[in-house]
């Protein structure tokens, strides 16, 4: 059997295919593929790592709230004379009875910052879904319908934004009254704007896909397509901002109960803590700094949960992050 030789213009498109499609094994040419990959790996574990840390962290508080009076060592408002500014248990002169200390009037710190992650978290939770419905409500109203419908939510968005939160909570507080019923309704009077700005942008979006194009072809009724088309899109956007206003929340009661704007002077919060320690403050730091961290880490915990919510709801963060 005879073989036919083959051209050199053949042998030269087999050496182009074999130098194309070989590797070089070079540690220069691997360098570069090995920082791609690690910023991926990264890029995909920094908001596993917010999701579960700021996941733990609520968890944990909301543990310490459902369970401080089997938690507490003390009625957090029984007082010891004997006792008064004790410091923590591990410090000179601390009683193990009082692990965190005592304030001035002898009241333990640990029981009442447990009882006080309570009313944060009553205040938080409740504040930030009304907030998100009236917000979120307005939101697919406008951003659905556009028109004139889109025009006066949004200028009454824009006047309602106008004025200071702080000052308005204040206003608010001052007309309502004291009490924790007060505080969560002026909280959803002030901050339901920043659910229906931002989710009115992402409804506007959803408004122009292809299914929700064909669900109005098909004729289906406005109430239909908004509930079973444009909310479930929106939905993650809803559960992010969720979770970042309940840190929110947590920040604006504590500082209405700084000032004796939230709770009666009987209930147990944080921010009350904060302002009966501060006139001892220069005698001991513990009834101040406690409650601070509380605070920050509660709101830390709210923070990192809505971002790592933010990524893990949202494909295309998802695939940015892959």
């Amino acid at each position: 059997m005879s073989t036919t030789p083959l051209s050199p213009k053949h042998d030269m498109k087999a050496d182009m295919l074999h130098e194309s499609t070989s590797v070089d094994p070079s540690p220069e040419a691997a360098a570069p593929v090995a920082v791609v990959v690690g910023k991926s790996a990264r890029a995909r574990r920094k908001p596993a790592v917010n999701l579960w840390l700021g996941g733990a962290i609520v968890l944990g508080v909301l543990l310490c709230a459902v369970f401080a009076p089997w938690l507490a060592p003390h009625n957090p408002l029984d007082q010891d004379l004997l006792h008064m500014l004790s410091p923590p248990a591990w410090m000179a002169g601390g009683d193990v009875a009082f692990p965190l200390g005592t304030d001035s009037l002898g009241r333990d710190v640990l029981s009442r910052l447990l009882y006080g992650s309570r009313i944060a978290l009553t205040v938080a939770v409740i504040a930030a879904f009304g907030a998100g419905i009236v917000g979120s409500v307005l939101a697919i109203l406008a951003g659905y319908f556009g028109g004139w419908v889109d025009r006066s939510i949004s200028y009454l968005v824009d006047l309602w934004m106008s004025f200071p939160p702080v000052v308005l909570s204040l206003v608010l507080m001052v007309s309502l009254g004291v009490g924790i019923e007060n505080v969560i309704l002026s909280i959803v009077l002030v901050d339901w704007t920043r659910f229906c700005r931002v989710v009115r942008s992402e409804v506007m979006v959803v408004r122009q896909r292809d299914y929700v194009l064909a669900a109005q072809l098909l004729n289906f009724t406005h109430l239909r397509i908004m509930l079973r088309e444009i909310l479930p899109a929106a939905l993650p956007l809803m559960i992010t901002l969720f979770s970042l206003e309940m840190g929110v929340a947590i920040t604006v009661e504590a500082l209405l109960s700084f000032i004796g704007l939230s709770v009666p002077a009987n209930v147990t919060a944080w921010g009350v803590m904060i302002a009966d320690a501060r006139v001892t403050m220069h005698d001991s730091l513990s009834g101040l700094l406690f409650p601070v961290l509380a605070i920050v880490i509660t709101v830390l915990g709210c923070n990192l949960l809505g971002d790592g919510l933010r990524v893990a709801l949202d494909p295309r963060m998802r695939s940015k992050g892959e």
